[in-house]
């Protein structure tokens, strides 16, 4: 999608910066070394380069501008057609329905991140070494959530979150594995699981 100069100019900034500094700019510091004198012009380049695809950004996060990678000429993978239904116990009538799915469906408008699962913990669960969670970034869970939990400020894990008293109980579903007991000051939760993507 074309860009305008001043666009391009703002894009490139931005690349240059995270690439000197290992994280984004501010609106402040974009409007400095662009010489711009108005914040609302540098939203404005924002939102417009949001809009095409280019940024993306966090709006409950600061320095959070993220240079998108550009898209592909080949086919876009943002929307894929749903074809319909299909059995997985008896066979049914295959109907095409003129309908399309996109992560977003499945996300919303909420601060989501992936991570790739490693081990078996969360085999019964169907999440298995391999797998990529989509997660949702927040600080509180409903007891039986599969969460990332951060446990005693070193060590994350996945595991479903129950708390007990003064206890919290990550527990595996894995019928080989024993649950993990943490006091519940030693636990944060850092997101949820939505969902999960499986490559064969």
């Amino acid at each position: 999608m074309a860009i305008t100069r001043r666009q391009k100019e703002v894009l490139d900034f931005i690349s240059g910066f995270v690439q000197r500094n290992g994280y984004s700019p501010s609106f402040e510091e974009i409007a400095r070394g662009l010489d711009l004198r108005s914040l609302a012009t540098v939203h404005k380049h924002i939102t417009n380069l949001q809009n095409k695809g280019m940024l993306a950004r966090a709006h409950n996060r600061s320095r959070s501008i993220d240079v998108l990678p550009p898209r592909s000429k080949g086919r876009s993978f943002e929307r894929l057609p749903l074809a319909g239904r299909i059995a997985a116990g008896y066979p049914v009538e295959a109907m095409e329905i003129p309908e399309t799915i996109s992560l977003g469906d499945i996300i919303g408008n909420r601060d989501v991140y992936a991570l790739q699962v490693r081990g078996e913990s969360m085999r019964e669960d169907h999440i298995v070494d391999g797998d990529f969670v989509l997660v949702e970034r927040t600080s509180t869970a409903r007891s039986g959530e599969i969460v990332v939990a951060l446990v005693r400020g070193a060590e994350t894990t996945l595991k479903r979150f129950y708390p007990e008293g003064s206890l919290v109980r990550l527990q595996p579903a894995n019928i080989e594995m024993e649950p993990i007991f943490v006091p519940a000051a030693q636990v944060a939760i850092q997101g949820r699981v939505l969902g999960m993507l499986r490559k064969y």
